[in-house]
């Protein structure tokens, strides 16, 4: 068949408006296995997610982790050209301490200019803010040295740290495996009466959907990278109301400016 073959079609096309969908960003690790699920579970009904992936090999560890830093820029860049994006999430908790959050912040909107741009640890210090919390606890699948800037980072955003435990896992692919019932029994481990809520972190530790359940075990808010950067995007994106099933008492609470810059 030639070209002359071909018809144009009688009926009339009509394009809906570009601004019609509630578009999110989501630059992911290329290892990570678990964030597009999270986003699934957490985000508004109806909302797009377009995901971009960043090259990175494993072992997590915070050198490591910061050598995904010039890579942000190009890889924000392919997220739909051309498309109106709500806001970005970068998905990696320990890169966003290695390498800071407005570091973070400043490479993706080099790519996409004026995007909210939400990082775990943002999104997670805006959360205690939000709920009024000012003691916590800290779980980590990480290695002890990637868990170690972690603690800083929040001792530095004005929390106190009370407990700090770690799994000792250095692949994220290894993360993602870690079973539901091993996460809420290193919850409820590293849980202590002087701290008022607990942070799960880790994009790539599957605990987002843990959270009423952990919630009930111990008895206080729990916050995880995932389940507070949903929290975040959601509220850069106009959809303050939202309140999933799994979302835990975070999304009960009121929206936090500082959730995305």
């Amino acid at each position: 068949m030639t070209d002359e073959n071909v018809e144009a079609s009688p009926v009339e096309i009509a394009l809906r408006p570009a601004g019609d969908v509630a578009r999110f960003g989501l630059v992911a690790l290329s290892t990570d296995l678990t964030t597009e699920g999270d986003m699934a579970l957490l985000l508004p009904p109806g909302a797009a997610l377009h995901v971009s992936r960043v090259a990175f090999e494993n072992p997590t560890t915070p050198a490591n982790l910061a050598r995904m830093a010039p890579r942000l820029t190009g890889a924000a860049d392919l997220l739909v050209p051309g498309a109106a994006l709500r806001a970005i999430y970068y998905a990696c908790t320990a890169a966003s301490v290695a390498m800071g959050d407005d570091y973070v912040r400043e490479a993706v909107q080099a790519a996409r200019p004026g995007v909210p741009v939400v990082t775990p640890t943002g999104a997670a210090s805006a959360g205690f803010k939000a709920l009024g919390v000012g003691r916590v606890a800290l779980l980590t699948p990480y290695l002890p040295e990637t868990t170690a800037p972690m603690a800083a980072y929040f001792s530095a955003q004005g929390l106190d740290v009370r407990r700090t435990h770690c799994m000792g896992l250095a692949d994220d692919r290894d993360i993602a495996r870690v079973a539901p019932e091993a996460i809420l029994a290193a919850a409820q481990a590293v849980d202590c009466p002087e701290a008022e809520a607990l942070f799960i972190s880790c994009t790539a530790l599957p605990a987002a959907a843990l959270v009423p359940r952990i919630e009930a075990a111990i008895g206080k808010p729990v916050l995880t990278s995932n389940q507070a950067g949903a929290w975040a995007l959601a509220r850069a994106g106009g959809f303050g109301g939202h309140r999933p099933a799994a979302g835990g008492r975070l999304f009960q609470a009121a929206p936090a400016e500082s959730a995305a810059r």
